[in-house]
């Protein structure tokens, strides 16, 4: 579990309403038990129990002083309800351990495109016709529509509408999506757009390329453009390699496919980015490019072996 600042505060509220429902309880003798176990423990544990009691007393007397009977219980029932969402709050605070790895690469990335991003969780995936999700951070969080989203692998999309404490995020393989690129390392501008459900393959992006004598290779990586005033989308955030490229006679574009870094399906932890960096990070951001595999080695084939003659006897001459 992380040691947060929200997580000790769950924690210790969640104690604290823990105490109040024993003190209550043993206060008012509202539970059968507890009428059952005191006298018992008076005897035997007598000394305990005044400890006890010196330490739940005060409040017992706070939360349920001058109650008795249905007040007592409509109190505990109140705490009662209190604790579990406390409880719930508590195990929200916690990180499994692959929420935490993925918090640690999307914070490495930020840091070294120097965003300013505010932390989230996918709290939904979209059913409608768009590819969207829902994030539990929102206006008061500095939120704001028209930023980007990535997480520690690369862009995730932009926010298309905020509340107080949600947003829903556009994601970056939709059918409407489009988003302005560099190709890497020469710096060629361009666009994807997102593919949907398409016949192409799950979460391809089609990108297109000004130049329509730029020579496009499998293996070419992409960041993000800067858009205007770096809405919707700052620069430099990685966001696929090229897979294919696709050759059309008399295209005004050279186009091809693009296999994104981010794996939509499993979008978990993500951030929202609500301060682009003073300097744009180009492709600094971008992760290692993969070392092109050997060639394999050809295969010789052993020489055949000579056919043995007869001890003594001279090698056969041609005539």
């Amino acid at each position: 579990m992380r040691d947060t600042g929200r997580t000790r505060l769950a924690l210790s509220l969640a104690l604290i309403v823990a105490l109040a429902l024993i003190a209550v309880d043993y206060e008012n003798g509202s539970s059968g038990v507890v009428r059952g176990v005191r006298g018992t423990a008076g005897s035997v544990f007598g000394g305990i129990e005044r400890s006890v009691s010196i330490v739940t007393s005060p409040i017992g007397r706070f939360v349920g002083g001058g109650l008795s009977g249905s007040d007592a219980s409509v109190q505990t029932a109140a705490l009662r309800r209190r604790l579990a969402v406390l409880r719930a709050e508590l195990s929200e605070a916690r990180l499994s351990k692959a929420d935490s790895q993925q918090l640690k690469r999307l914070l490495a990335l930020a840091g070294a495109g120097s965003y300013r991003v505010v932390a989230a969780s996918v709290i939904a995936f979209g059913q409608g016709y768009q590819q969207t999700i829902a994030l539990n951070v929102g206006s008061s969080d500095g939120v704001r529509a028209q930023q980007t989203v990535l997480n520690g692998d690369g862009l995730v999309g932009k926010v298309i509408s905020v509340s107080k404490g949600t947003c829903t995020v556009l994601l970056a393989t939709d059918a409407s999506s489009v988003v302005g690129i560099r190709l890497a390392p020469g710096g060629e501008v361009g666009w994807v757009t997102g593919q949907g459900s398409s016949r192409t393959g799950p979460g391809l992006l089609k990108l297109s390329v000004l130049d329509p004598a730029a020579v496009l290779r499998p293996g070419e990586q992409l960041v993000t453009a800067a858009s205007v005033k770096d809405r919707p989308f700052v620069p430099g955030v990685p966001v696929g390699v090229i897979s294919a490229v696709r050759n059309k006679a008399g295209a005004l574009t050279a186009q091809a496919f693009v296999r994104p870094y981010v794996s939509f399906g499993t979008l978990d932890v993500v951030a929202v980015v609500i301060a682009p960096p003073k300097r744009n990070p180009r492709f600094s951001v971008l992760p290692p490019k993969p070392a092109p595999k050997p060639p394999p080695a050809p295969s010789v084939s052993p020489p055949a072996p000579a056919s043995p003659t007869p001890s003594g006897a001279p090698p056969r001459q041609g005539h």
